[in-house]
């Protein structure tokens, strides 16, 4: 038993200055989800206005483990943090990167998996663009979402090379395809992903990141007991194989 009073006292604390999102979404009859709906595998907005992806699915099952539907809000890699603080969404799903600057206004469930920063190029360039120091350079034309964790690590690790930033982010490997740009770097599964649907990209050595990284759900600050539900969740969903069967869907 004592190990198990921080946790009571956790729980308690939550639970005492504001009903948690456990109830309210349960009261409510429905879960917000904040997403991107522009990063595959994990999170696709279609032409006919619905969501598909692995974290699509995950929130799906998440609704219905609580017995309720989902309702998808729509937004951006800019705006996602704002918009979960903000209260429009009672977690924030889709390819998520966990962040020390994320983590200052959110809090994040259990890690989903680890995917490391890789180069994505065009298979004929694979060997040009091996490092950090071959791609930061000015001749090497660089392109990049706006707003998330890939920008920041352009900003941080090749300054001087040509950096363009993107809006629409599912445009950008076609750019790549055409020459309009060298170098994207992203996640390994994005690139691993990309590459089946443009046979012309190679990701640069998948297995060897050139920056740790860590995928999680972003969740309400100071909500201890939603928290929980949501690690418990996803520890069922991973040691019944639900995840992995979602997953073998998509990758």
């Amino acid at each position: 038993m004592k190990k198990l009073l921080p946790w009571v006292l956790l729980v308690a604390a939550g639970s005492a200055s504001a009903e948690s999102h456990l109830q309210t979404v349960v009261k409510q009859g429905a879960l917000n989800v904040c997403t991107t709906g522009d990063y595959k595998p994990y999170t696709f907005l279609k032409p006919d206005g619905s969501y598909e992806g692995i974290d699509i699915s995950m929130a799906e099952s998440l609704a219905k483990s609580l017995g309720v539907k989902v309702n998808f809000v729509k937004s951006t890699w800019k705006t996602l943090t704002p918009d979960l603080v903000a209260g429009k969404c009672d977690i924030a799903m889709g390819g998520i990167s966990v962040t020390l600057a994320r983590q200052q206004q959110a809090f994040f469930a259990e890690r989903m998996d680890v995917d490391g920063k890789i180069p994505l190029v065009r298979c004929t360039d694979v060997k040009k663009y091996q490092t950090l120091e071959q791609i930061n350079n000015p001749s090497v034309r660089v392109i990049e979402p706006a707003g998330g964790t890939n920008e920041a690590f352009a900003h941080a690790f090749l300054p001087k090379s040509t950096l363009t930033l993107s809006h629409d982010n599912a445009g950008i490997f076609q750019q790549l395809v055409d020459n309009q740009a060298d170098v994207m770097v992203t996640e390994a599964s994005e690139a691993l992903y990309q590459k089946k649907s443009h046979p012309s990209l190679c990701a640069v050595n998948p297995d060897k990141p050139m920056q740790y990284g860590e995928k999680s759900y972003m969740l309400p600050t100071d909500d201890i007991s939603w928290k929980l539900y949501v690690d418990q969740w996803l520890h069922l969903a991973g040691a019944t194989g639900e995840y992995q069967k979602i997953v073998a869907n998509w990758m």
